[in-house]
């Protein structure tokens, strides 16, 4: 009722008077559940009813679901305040600046965290809307099972426009962050060593697609890919699809480099060099060494660059626009032109699809980030 209020107001007048009436009300309830109730799990219940019945009463189911979350919050934070709760876990010897600062970083966080996630979490519910419309329609707002379907989701795996593109990635990305993880990994401990010369100068050369505007990039990347696929065209024969892919691939592949540098010097920087040392005296080859000694340590690193790559190739779509042509035409690459020339909601399920798979990888990373720290001691297990 307080948002319904403060959203037909037609003067500061009649907008300040429903923010005191809201206030107000807040604060009746609060005293009487406190006064009515003695846990706050009673209080909880009775308070998302009421919150829900408001929110039928001026809007529909959907404003009686989000009124029935309110309600859960609001009599939560009513005894979470009452009972000194947000004192509990903290140290006895803070002031009261120090825990309003506590609590009011993380609420600074939480609204950034909120800023930036909102516009993919439109996205989701989007996707399943059973119109051809890139907004919600009354039949969603009021959760009507008629406003939504999977229609989407069919035409992305039946449309062999979509599943070629999608295929495509299959095949670009994958192939491509094997080279990263191949050339980042030997790199970054090569640079890891202080023997070597230059060592800032070539890792700021190596990191530089990470740094330098993709546009840049994906010029220079055109006028030097094209002069490659030409010499394999023209002087080894090689057939004009194959050299496509190849082209992009490469390309995908210097991208995804500076990735899995970075995590892997930050993964060499806890790594005890005396465990090499000590192999080469018991007669281990270099080769040996490194993938029985090294590589099981540096291990989440690697996994941790190689899913950053895997994710960078996926998602990209200026470089292989540059470089590609029709036959190498990606996901995002099919995404664009979908946006461009033919409005599809069919994006919107596809956004959804690279949404999970990004959330999904991100969670792996997280979770080899934390196995790292506890082999190399940083953290208890």
């Amino acid at each position: 009722m307080l948002v319904a209020g403060v959203t037909t107001a037609e003067d500061f007048s009649e907008f300040l008077l429903t923010i005191l009436g809201g206030v107000g009300l807040s604060v009746a309830l609060a005293y009487a559940l406190l006064s009515i109730f003695g846990t706050h799990v009673a209080a909880m219940i009775v308070s998302a009813l009421l919150f829900a019945a408001a929110g039928l009463a001026v809007g529909s189911l959907g404003g009686a679901f989000f009124g029935a979350i309110g309600g859960v919050l609001f009599a939560r934070l009513v005894f979470w305040l009452h009972f000194r709760e947000y004192r509990r876990g903290l140290p006895p010897y803070l002031t009261a600046e120090q825990v309003l600062w506590h609590y009011g970083f993380r609420f600074i966080c939480a609204a950034i965290f909120i800023f930036l996630i909102t516009p993919i979490l439109v996205v989701l519910p989007l996707s399943f809307n059973a119109e051809n419309f890139f907004t919600f329609t009354p039949e969603m707002l009021r959760f009507d099972p008629e406003g939504y379907s999977l229609k989407h989701y069919r035409d992305f795996f039946t449309n062999n426009e979509w599943q070629r593109s999608f295929k495509n990635s299959l095949i670009i990305a994958p192939i491509a962050t094997i080279i990263s993880v191949s050339l980042g990994t030997l790199a970054a401990i090569g640079l890891s060593q202080s023997h070597v010369p230059g060592r800032r100068a070539i890792m700021a050369m190596l990191i530089s697609p990470m740094i330098v505007p993709l546009i840049i990039s994906a010029t220079g990347m055109f006028f030097f890919y094209s002069s490659i696929g030409n010499f394999l065209e023209d002087s080894l024969g090689f057939n004009k699809t194959f050299v496509g892919y190849v082209k992009v691939i490469l390309a995908h592949a210097v991208l995804g480099v500076p990735f899995v540098i970075i995590t892997v010097t930050a993964t060499l920087v806890g790594f005890d060099r005396s465990l090499t040392r000590a192999a080469a005296n018991m007669g281990a080859d270099p080769m040996t060494t490194f993938f029985r000694v090294q590589m099981p340590l540096i291990l989440p690193g690697v996994i941790s660059g190689g899913l950053f790559a895997f994710i960078t190739s996926f998602d990209e779509v200026v470089v292989v626009l540059f470089v590609g042509s029709a036959s190498q035409k990606t996901l995002p690459w099919q995404m664009f032109t979908g946006l461009r020339e033919q409005i599809s909601p069919t994006i919107l399920a596809v956004a959804t699809i690279l949404v999970v798979i990004s959330i999904a990888l991100l969670t792996v990373v997280e979770l080899l980030r934390r196995r790292s720290e506890r082999l190399r001691g940083m953290s208890p297990g």
